[in-house]
């Protein structure tokens, strides 16, 4: 069985993934290998330059800033390179899923039902938080400045279509309180993969 883990920035899914882990459960994090095969992935690398142009990866390496610039100001850019990357990262997922142990594996993703992942796993989990709260978050861990994460906030999907979208739900005021959330999440996913 496999469950899809999003949320905003600053909303606590990284904190929740990692509590799922603790209790060894194997996690995926898309965003780090959305990074990795953009890198390494031959067919995804040649994609990439034949759409943006060999600049993409100047060096040899993948060029960030100029790939950041070329999608960050144009909606279909964005969409190009997310209609490139996505499907690999799912087929690395599906492969990665393959070879775990256990009863379930959990798929951590930022845009998990923007970019219509939600197919691809059998339970989804919004992990969400209070506006002041995520900005201060994100503010500490990036150094950042509140307008910016703000911003970055209103450009992601908003937590009324995370709750109406998502099979559960977890608020992520205080860790504490996850804790035995998680542990309440991880008897019923077992549960039902005993069923699946």
């Amino acid at each position: 069985m496999k469950v899809g883990i999003t949320g905003g920035i600053g909303s606590g899914k990284s904190t929740v993934c990692r509590l799922f882990a603790q209790r060894g459960v194997a996690v995926y994090d898309s965003d780090a290998a959305a990074k990795r095969l953009m890198t390494e992935e031959p067919a995804l690398r040649a994609g990439i330059a034949a759409r943006f142009g060999a600049e993409a990866y100047a060096g040899g390496a993948l060029n960030r800033p100029y790939l950041a610039a070329k999608v960050f100001s144009d909606p279909a850019a964005l969409a190009d390179l997310n209609a490139l990357v996505h499907p690999a990262v799912m087929a690395d997922f599906a492969a990665w899923a393959e070879r775990q142990e256990g009863s379930y594996v959990i798929l951590e993703s930022a845009i998990l039902f923007e970019a219509g992942l939600e197919g691809s796993v059998d339970r989804t989990v919004a992990v969400l938080a209070p506006l002041e709260l995520r900005v201060e978050r994100t503010c500490r861990r990036d150094g950042c400045d509140p307008e910016a994460v703000r911003r970055r906030i209103a450009a992601q999907a908003g937590d009324d279509l995370l709750r109406e979208r998502a099979d559960y739900t977890l608020v992520n005021i205080l860790e504490t309180d996850l804790e035995p959330a998680v542990a309440e999440l991880d008897r019923i996913f077992t549960h039902e993969a005993v069923e699946h």
